[in-house]
């Protein structure tokens, strides 16, 4: 008999939960499934990529403190939680190569207070936010969590991002070897959905926002390179299944889907989902990032160890995901030109 999927289970008991990147597009969707389970939340993100938009449905029924994970952590007062999910990171490509020192520092230092104030403050489990970047540039097109990493040269910013991410799950799985902390490490492949914007180079958003508005879908390189999206409201059902699953402490999981679709194939299907008479334009590479930029042609995430675990399937189609980030998109638009 197969492990039934998380969202099938029934809730546990209310639990004392935080979050950090919590107003953040994946963080936002958390806290919803979250507050539907009567988790007492609090939250911790400095808005430097969250919005308070995102947080609309749940502002009255979470404690959210405005800060950095330093500058948020001692407001606690050394509270107790049941469970952590440290979802802050410097996000998204254009600002790990426009601020690679900011965002070395955010992924790494952050995450070491994050570990060591649930050790000291009652041993919360703690889920890290990791990334399919980890696996830097191997010569499979499927990653698996058991795969050596290839990373780029430090000469190189963007591996900055996998390097720094790496170092995360190294501090994590540390911490569950030498304190015996629960932890567990997530490496998310390419997430979208409502909520997401095109500022940090979020491809989806961007496409969606120029179909709208008929303007052309920039694709950058030749659009033949393959990513595999998957739904936000998908990927945070996983989370609270996969921290309260006792073997999955110190594991590094991928989340994800599977189904790979080239970048130009993408650009196509958001045209003829929302009906527009948008076209496509090629990019090349040095003109859209610095000099040196590398791209992986592929990137699929093997998903056996997560079935195996918990049961994971996600249940959201593309062509859904790009109506429900339309629809997100005009209402924003909507309320920021004053419509009512």
């Amino acid at each position: 008999m197969g492990v039934q999927d998380p969202s099938n289970e029934q809730p546990g008991p209310p639990k004392r939960v935080l979050v950090t990147g919590g107003a953040g597009f994946i963080g936002s969707h958390l806290l919803d499934l979250l507050v539907a389970n009567g988790d007492e939340v609090t939250i911790i993100d400095n808005l430097s990529t969250g919005r308070r938009s995102n947080l609309a449905g749940v502002s009255d029924k979470i404690r959210f403190i405005e800060a950095s994970v330093s500058d948020g952590l001692p407001q606690l007062d050394g509270q107790h939680f049941d469970e952590i999910y440290h979802l802050a990171a410097a996000v998204g490509v254009e600002l790990v190569l426009s601020d690679p020192i900011g965002s070395i520092r955010s992924n790494i230092i952050e995450t070491d207070e994050v570990l060591r104030y649930a050790l000291e403050h009652g041993n919360a489990k703690v889920l890290i936010a990791s990334s399919s970047e980890v696996y830097g540039k191997p010569g499979t097109s499927v990653f698996s969590e058991g795969d050596d990493l290839l990373l780029g040269p430090t000469t190189v910013t963007r591996w900055s991002y996998a390097h720094a991410k790496a170092i995360d799950e190294h501090l994590a799985l540390g911490y569950t070897q030498q304190h015996g902390l629960e932890t567990v490490c997530c490496r998310f492949f390419n997430t979208v959905g409502p909520r997401q914007i095109g500022r940090y180079g979020m491809v989806l958003p961007r496409f969606v926002q120029a179909a709208d508005a008929g303007e052309n879908l920039r694709v950058f390189g030749d659009g033949t390179q393959t990513r595999c999206f998957c739904d936000a409201r998908d990927v945070v059902r996983a989370l609270p299944a996969l921290l309260r699953t006792p073997g999955c402490t110190g594991r590094v999981y991928n989340i994800g889907s599977d189904h790979p679709i080239a970048i130009g194939e993408l650009a196509e299907q958001v045209i003829e989902t929302l009906g527009s008479g948008s076209s496509i334009e090629l990019i090349p590479y040095d003109d859209a990032y610095p000099k040196g930029f590398e791209d992986l042609r592929h990137r699929k995430p093997d998903l056996d160890r997560i079935r195996g675990a918990i049961g994971f399937e996600p249940r959201y189609t593309l062509k859904q995901t790009i109506k429900d980030l339309h629809q997100q998109l005009g209402l924003e638009a909507k309320v920021e030109g004053g419509v009512s």
